[in-house]
């Protein structure tokens, strides 16, 4: 994003727009500028229309910083994935493809949010612990298509500086190896610069209750069942058999 410095009247009203807090006035010339190192590209500022000369203007970026934009502005869409947004259609609404099958659940890390934004390389590092529990990182979600090794949970090391809205790192582990997951996260915790949640997707048994919740109960984890429940609206696509 670029503000166009002889347009801006200096009226400070796009200030509070930005979720990054990368506007700011240059007090001696009067005008607005934006620290171009914390623009997430999100183009919130722009599509805001707040500014009454209609100064700031939409830049298309090349490659690395181009990542920033596709994980920050909701409006983009993934050319891996064909999905917008920062996660997988199953996680941002009903599991009908059997990704959470019996005995398994989804572990999902969401980093940066709400209005922090993250760095790759804190990605990297909780990515990192995901991979040492041994989870299986979900094939079409952004942040897989970022890895180099999926073994390793290590990222391109041509993105690992830049800087996103938020990103979300989605996987499937066996039950029994949650414990050792929330382990590994709990670690690497105190060595990430942003915030992020943990999400944990389970299929329900017949009586409603999830298998997961005694797991996080005996490991003294805090958790909140406000996440999104498949009534049945979705046509599943997959059988499972037993």
């Amino acid at each position: 994003m670029k503000i166009d410095e002889k347009e801006c009247v200096g009226c400070e009203l796009c200030l509070v727009y930005c979720p990054m807090g990368a506007i700011s006035m240059d007090e001696e010339n009067e005008f607005a500028m934006i620290d171009e190192d914390e623009c997430v590209e999100c183009g919130v500022c722009f599509r805001s229309k707040v500014c009454p000369v209609d100064a700031f203007e939409e830049e298309v970026h090349s490659w690395p910083r181009s990542i920033r934009a596709a994980f920050s502005n909701p409006l983009l869409v993934h050319k891996e994935t064909r999905v917008p947004g920062r996660g997988t259609e199953e996680a941002k609404t009903n599991d009908v493809t059997g990704q959470f099958r019996k005995g398994f659940v989804g572990v999902t890390a969401e980093m940066g949010r709400p209005g922090v934004g993250a760095r790759f390389f804190d990605v990297e590092k909780v990515a990192q612990a995901l991979a040492r529990a041994g989870v299986v990182f979900a094939p079409n979600n952004p942040v897989t298509y970022l890895m180099v090794d999926q073994k390793t949970g290590q990222l391109n090391p041509e993105i690992i500086n830049e800087k996103v809205c938020s990103a979300m790192i989605e996987s499937t582990t066996p039950l029994e190896d949650l414990p050792k997951v929330i382990k590994e996260l709990k670690g690497v915790s105190p060595q990430i610069e942003t915030v992020f949640s943990l999400t944990i997707s389970s299929r329900l048994e017949e009586n409603g209750t999830a298998l997961c919740e005694r797991v996080l109960k005996d490991l003294e984890v805090p958790f909140y069942i406000n996440g999104k429940t498949n009534i049945g609206l979705g046509r599943p696509l997959f059988k499972e058999v037993s």
